[in-house]
């Protein structure tokens, strides 16, 4: 990927990263570019696939779901089949806003994001309904020390 970006496209990388919603304008005069550079290679970033979306972080304190969950499952099954039907069923959980495939003890990460305890179990339920799993352990997260850091491009 280095190979296809200069130094140019990482500083516009790090510049989104930490403010998606600045203006174009704002961005050009920044990396000390014009307008339409600016947009050109945006659009090359997009293109390529480098830059997915631009989302908002929003304060969840303030939209009162600030319980984060963090929710490791493991599994007997490893078909295709059973992947497909357990993946369709998490993503049909919009509480559930990451959803890992990882390596070790544990198969699967699933971060939630909800109101409080009893939101939570409604989630935990509809979790369990419909996909075996052997076991499914929840950690609470107590604090955000860093959520959402941007991405190093070193």
């Amino acid at each position: 990927m280095s190979k296809i970006l200069d130094q140019t496209d990482y500083r516009i990388l790090h510049e989104l990263q930490k403010d998606s919603s600045q203006s174009q304008r704002s961005l050009s005069d920044k990396l000390g570019l014009s307008q339409n550079a600016c947009w050109r290679r945006l659009k090359a970033l997009e293109t390529k696939g480098v830059i997915l979306n631009r989302t908002v972080t929003l304060n969840r304190s303030k939209l009162g779901v600030d319980l984060v969950v963090f929710v490791m499952v493991k599994t007997r099954y490893h078909s295709g089949t059973w992947l497909t039907q357990f993946r369709n069923h998490v993503l049909s959980i919009p509480e559930i806003t990451d959803f890992f495939r990882i390596g070790g003890e544990y198969d699967y990460l699933l971060k939630i994001v909800t109101r409080d305890m009893a939101s939570f179990d409604e989630v935990y339920i509809r979790l369990i309904a419909k996909v075996e799993l052997e076991t499914v352990t929840s950690f609470f997260s107590m604090e955000a020390i860093a959520e959402q850091r941007p991405i190093s491009l070193r």
